[in-house]
């Protein structure tokens, strides 16, 4: 990839519904130095066991196997990736598959001044920061810490290392954060990055999430469009989860709408867990362990075979199921408390967001 040949690509397995295997998320720790009320609210968690925990050449190894089948596109997620040890040695060794074209990164900056430049030089593409209020005490409510500045000095670094094509991830939330769509807006372009308005999604189950806290896709577009103007939909043909928009200065953002207008259909993302589970959407209650089939010495060919015959019968439509439960039954909490504490990976922080 590095040296600038063209690189066949495998033939792309495609699931029940023809979405191709395509995108992966791998998560290389379920922890997380923050407390954000819609994801991990909790002080304290049932964590993975770090003996289950994938090596670094482990993930390598699987996703090589992944890119076999047709991934080309990686995001390294959490918990808070960069408090996983020296994760730019990761992002060096997936580099070396040439099927892997674009490696990006979601972290919640913390830790990203002090480790900017070593995923730069390691050759990570692009870097997501969450940041869902440029309130100090606002900030501190929702995440129970008050790290605002240094997430404020992480975003800084990314344009400062030679990064491009920086992305910030907002959760909207009425009675939180909905005053604040155009102050975000205004500060991505000064820090040159796009903002992405996510609608408040509910999964896993510890944060409380109700309809009423959800602020929709319509509802950010009438708040902009009220400010700045005619606010231009960009057409494009993409399998991104945002709907990306433009206003009239030429500035873009994006809005991901999973909860008011899924977009099961297009969805061509799977996730790995820090520990080797496989889960085929973000609402599953259920993953495939790969993790078993790796250390007992597995053939690259039989787990090749496992990911192939596991997709191709994927018919996971997690977003658009919860979706039709508000004609039926409502959307009362998506998976019990007790439940959550039984089994880690069914919390959203376990596999990545």
């Amino acid at each position: 990839m590095d040296s600038g040949e063209a690189v066949t690509l495998p033939h792309m397995v495609k699931d029940s519904w023809g979405r191709p295997l395509r995108s992966l998320r791998i998560s290389v720790t379920d922890r997380c130095n923050l407390r954000c009320q819609y994801c991990m609210p909790e002080e304290n968690y049932v964590w993975l066991p770090r003996e289950n925990l994938l090596t670094f050449e482990e993930i390598a190894l699987l996703t090589n196997m992944f890119s076999d089948q047709g991934i080309d596109r990686v995001r390294i997620t959490g918990g808070e990736p960069l408090l996983r040890n020296n994760v730019a040695e990761l992002i060096r060794m997936l580099r070396q598959n040439p099927c892997i074209q674009d490696i990006a990164m979601t972290t919640n900056g913390v830790l990203l001044s002090e480790q900017a430049q070593a995923l730069f030089d390691a050759g990570l593409h692009r870097v997501t920061v969450s940041l869902d209020t440029l309130k100090p005490e606002r900030f501190k409510s929702l995440t129970r810490r008050d790290t605002l500045d240094q997430v404020f000095e992480g975003i800084a670094s990314v344009g400062r290392v030679g990064f491009s094509g920086l992305k910030l991830d907002t959760v909207t939330m009425k009675g939180y954060n909905e005053d604040e769509l155009i102050p975000l807006l205004e500060y991505g372009k000064q820090v040159k990055g796009e903002v992405r308005f996510i609608e408040y999604m509910d999964v896993g189950g510890a944060n409380d999430w109700s309809a009423d806290k959800v602020l929709s896709r319509k509802e950010i577009l009438k708040v902009v469009s009220e400010y700045y103007g005619t606010v231009e939909h960009v057409e494009e043909v993409s399998s991104a989860p945002a709907q990306r928009f433009r206003l009239p200065d030429g500035t873009t953002f994006g809005i991901i709408s999973s909860t008011t207008m899924p977009f099961c259909s297009t969805c061509d993302r799977s996730r790995l867990t820090a520990d080797g589970m496989w889960y085929l959407c973000l609402y599953a209650k259920s993953g495939l362990d790969l993790r078993k089939p790796l250390r007992m010495g597995r053939s690259r060919e039989d787990i090749r075979s496992i990911i192939q015959s596991v997709w191709e019968t994927r018919k996971d439509r997690g977003a658009e199921e919860r979706k039709e439960l508000e004609q039926v039954s409502g959307r009362g909490r998506y998976i019990d408390i007790d439940r959550l504490r039984k089994d880690p990976h069914l919390e959203m922080h376990a596999r990545g967001g």
